[in-house]
């Protein structure tokens, strides 16, 4: 079995914010972690999107990137291709997704193209639903 394990965005944001009570789990995860870590363009963006919108925080951008780049030796950044684009399409045919699911289905169509089974999150109902992904939960 692979020990491919692809990184939701929360877990980098909690890693990140040192007032969540999932900081020192995630960062934990992150910096010691059994698995080879991935993570996805589309999670890049949605951290910078989080991070930067959520006033509990108060992070500006420049901080975004530094913490960013902090984390990202950690991780094999995975991007969209055709395939993964296939797989999206099939998704969103199989479980007729609406909103912000469509962006967790962009996330898994990647993981699936990649051969990564596997994801750590917070956010189960975001992916509990989809068929062959085994969620890693803190």
């Amino acid at each position: 079995m692979s020990n491919r394990l692809l990184v939701d965005t929360n877990i980098l944001i909690y890693a990140v914010d040192e007032d969540s009570k999932y900081h020192g789990q995630s960062l934990y995860l992150i910096q010691n972690s059994e698995y080879s870590l991935f993570l996805t363009s589309k999670n890049i963006t949605e951290f910078f999107v989080a991070l930067t919108r959520t006033p509990d925080i108060n992070i500006s951008i420049r901080e975004c990137l530094a913490c960013l780049d902090s984390l990202l030796p950690y991780f094999d950044v995975i991007y969209p291709n055709q395939g993964s684009l296939e797989k999206l399409k099939y998704l969103i045919y199989k479980y007729n997704p609406s909103g912000l699911w469509i962006h967790d289905l962009e996330i898994i169509s990647m993981a699936m193209e990649y051969k990564i089974s596997r994801i750590a999150t917070k956010n189960l109902q975001d992916f509990e639903k989809v068929e062959g992904i085994e969620i890693i939960t803190l």
